[in-house]
């Protein structure tokens, strides 16, 4: 009798293994990913098709909202704020929702992204932006739905959406302008503090032109209103390398002192360590 009950666990586990059958999603799952202008904007939603059935007015009915696709939320991620019509949308992830209409639709970012469809009552707390574009009869079906970026420039691009005989376009501007000014506005200025710091504490730690890193970080502490402890440090093992160890000794013991306030021991340790390698009184 216990081999019998042996045998049909085992029978069933097995049968339950084999149950575990893997078929397509009736909404496939899609990603999007596009560079507008020097911004990253990226989009993530499921794909329902038609099937034969009629879309707007019927199984998407008009003046309700949807979730604009199907299963999870469809969530859009902007790296940077964007502009959609006169509304700044902050750098993140929203859902969009949208309430299609006969002839124009309304197209809500809501800043609740993840969830599993459109809320019965909207959050007006949570309503990052509204607009509503017109909707355009295309001359073809679209048996799937489909989000698209469109109309691409430095500038700007089109949410475009797409199902059955209908495109609705929403535009947004994004801050390449203002992102371009401000890198011609660095380069032009020349390099700064932090840069000739970097480069000269590379070209310590990789046995390069000493005089050049002296050069660099000479450059780099006079442009710093107050450096730090960690700075004066490199500063003077530049010093020393360079054979300069009157400026090594000076510059190790302002470390020092820094370190000492700061409460930083490993740092006093070795300004205290190097002071007496290079023979400080």
């Amino acid at each position: 009798m216990k081999k019998i009950t042996i045998l049909a666990l085992i029978f069933a586990v097995s049968m339950g293994v084999q149950a575990q059958i893997v078929t397509p999603e009736a909404s496939p799952f899609a990603t999007l990913t596009q560079k507008v202008g020097l911004s990253d904007v990226s989009l993530e939603y499921s794909r329902p098709s038609m099937r034969g059935r009629t879309i707007f007015g019927d199984l998407v009915p008009y003046d309700k909202l949807w979730r604009t696709g199907a299963n999870a939320r469809t969530k859009i991620t902007f790296s940077d704020n964007v502009m959609i019509g006169n509304q700044e949308l902050n750098a993140g992830s929203y859902a969009i929702f949208t309430q299609p209409g006969a002839s124009n639709w309304e197209i809500i970012f809501y800043t609740e992204a993840d969830g599993g469809g459109a809320p019965a009552v909207l959050d007006q707390s949570k309503v990052a932006a509204k607009v509503t574009a017109e909707v355009h009869q295309i001359p073809m079906s679209i048996e799937t739905f489909t989000i698209s970026f469109d109309h691409l420039s430095d500038n700007s691009a089109t949410l475009g959406l797409l199902w059955e005989n209908s495109y609705v376009g929403v535009k947004f501007d994004v801050p390449t302008e203002k992102a371009v000014m401000k890198n011609i506005e660095n380069v032009m200025n020349g390099p700064g503090a932090g840069d000739y710091y970097a480069a000269a504490v590379y070209y310590l730690n990789s046995d390069k032109d000493i005089n050049k890193a002296k050069e660099w970080m000479d450059k780099a502490m006079a442009m710093t209103k107050e450096p730090a402890f960690w700075q004066l440090r490199q500063q003077s093992l530049i010093y020393a390398k360079a054979g300069d160890k009157k400026q090594a000794i000076a510059t190790a013991k302002k470390s020092l002192a820094a370190s000492e306030a700061a409460g930083n021991a490993d740092y006093v340790k070795m300004n205290k360590d190097s002071l007496k390698e290079w023979g400080a009184k």
